[in-house]
């Protein structure tokens, strides 16, 4: 039996299961695998890197398979009017769903210990559920459900009978809602807007402050693929003396009305104690807009990098950082965080669009 596995969908996922190796002492290291699932990311040379690191025993990549994937499951989604009809396929549906992804799937999650899923309602949280298997959910962002719970919104309407079911076996809901779960990880329990059954609390800050000067800059390593460029970028934006103004980008809208969402964002944020910043954008790895032509003056990084990572370089202090929905609390770097928020998104679509936690 080996120890421990976790699913990663996104590079900050594959950081947090580096603070977690990396904070357990010494004998208990370097056995873990790490699976980066393709399905939403592009992992680019992230699988090298890590082996590399020796942070973990195993570099897995995973083919998950959306259900769109897969033409069968499509009628078993429609709305029949009738909610008798609706659960006995979702049963299907859910039962289906786990028997199409078994081949994709690239290990035996049953030889390991401890499997560690972030962001569970993607199609490994159906196979592990289909196949009895337990695992530990990990929130897929930090604080997410404080801002987004995408079980009670993804079932909104007779939630608690589909909870019931969920705990009975019968289907699926993520977030700790499985019969197959045994816990779901967050950072903070006082900030869940709804009770999160199964919910336990690691919190992110508690374990990067173990993390010893040469971990921090084993990290640095195997996250940016090229460090020496970004440290002459953030070099050449402190030389001048303006003030700098870190903005977060975010996979938000079409692209067309996310150009003027961030060229709102930035005028209306870039100016610090009334001296114009120097705009650096970090953008979303997820986020295709380029930014670099839309923004000229502006530092444009690399996109494929945990936000986090900019912590653990030494010297590195912007005097401010914008976000729209990503909690930006986590970077110890910053003097001023800004977080823009629903009343923000308003001016660009539909408020209702932005109130979901409120309407379940």
């Amino acid at each position: 039996m080996k120890d421990r596995i976790y699913v990663c969908h996104t590079y900050y996922h594959a950081y947090i299961a580096c603070v977690k190796e990396l904070v357990l002492p010494a004998e208990k290291r370097g056995g873990a695998a790490l699976v980066l699932s393709s399905m939403s990311n592009d992992f680019r040379d992230l699988k090298e890197r890590a082996e590399r690191s020796g942070i973990f025993g195993e570099v897995i990549t995973f083919d998950e398979k959306e259900d769109v994937f897969f033409p069968e499951l499509a009628p078993l989604k429609k709305d029949t009017g009738n909610i008798l009809r609706n659960m006995i396929n979702r049963i299907r549906f859910c039962r289906r769903f786990a028997e199409l992804e078994a081949p994709f799937v690239p290990v035996d999650f049953r030889l390991y210990k401890d499997i560690y899923v972030f962001c569970d309602s993607d199609p490994i949280g159906y196979y592990l559920a289909g196949n009895r298997i337990r695992y530990h959910a990990v929130e897929d962002g930090l604080d997410c459900l404080r801002y987004y719970d995408t079980a009670r919104y993804d079932n909104r309407g007779h939630f608690r009978l589909k909870a019931f079911m969920a705990a009975l076996g019968l289907i699926f809901i993520q977030n700790g809602y499985s019969r197959y779960c045994i816990d779901m990880e967050v950072n903070d329990l006082s900030v869940l807007p709804f009770p999160v059954p199964k919910a336990v609390e690691a919190r992110r800050e508690e374990l990067a402050a173990k993390l010893t000067p040469d971990d921090r800059e084993r990290l640095t390593r195997l996250f940016i693929a090229n460090r020496g460029e970004l440290d002459a970028k953030l070099d050449a934006a402190a030389g001048d003396g303006r003030p700098t103004v870190l903005v977060l980008t975010e996979p938000l809208c079409g692209l067309e009305t996310r150009k003027r969402l961030f060229a709102d964002l930035i005028r209306e944020n870039g100016t610090v104690d009334g001296a114009e910043g120097l705009i650096v954008i970090k953008p979303h790895p997820r986020d295709v807009l380029d930014y670099a032509p839309l923004f000229p003056d502006a530092v444009v990084l690399d996109k494929f990098f945990p936000m986090e990572i900019l912590n653990f370089i030494d010297g590195l202090m912007f005097d401010r950082v914008v976000t729209v929905y990503t909690v930006p609390f986590s970077l110890h770097c910053v003097k001023e965080a800004v977080y823009l928020g629903d009343d923000f998104m308003d001016r660009y679509e539909a408020p209702e669009i932005h109130r979901q936690n409120e309407q379940v």
